[in-house]
């Protein structure tokens, strides 16, 4: 959903301490439980999960419309297929 200008997530999950594959796993769990077309905002660690997790997400189907840089952690934005 878009409001202002700015997508607001439909479901979120913060998985920072969470390691790979581990990570992905409950992106993939949550992702299933969405409908097609809805946003799943995700707070990953900075490091192997964030270069493992989008890259899995993609080979999955989905989309990754934002990457956002926080302080020692990153904001996904992800719709599902």
């Amino acid at each position: 959903m878009v409001e202002n200008g700015k997508v607001v997530p439909d479901d979120q999950v913060d998985l920072r301490g969470v390691l790979c594959p581990i990570n992905f796993v409950k992106t993939k769990l949550k992702l299933e439980m969405m409908d097609s077309g809805q946003i799943l905002e995700v707070i990953l660690d900075d490091g192997e999960p964030i270069r493992s997790v989008p890259r899995s997400i993609k080979e999955e189907g989905h989309k990754i419309i934002k990457v956002e840089n926080m302080e020692k952690a990153f904001r996904l934005l992800i719709k599902k297929a």
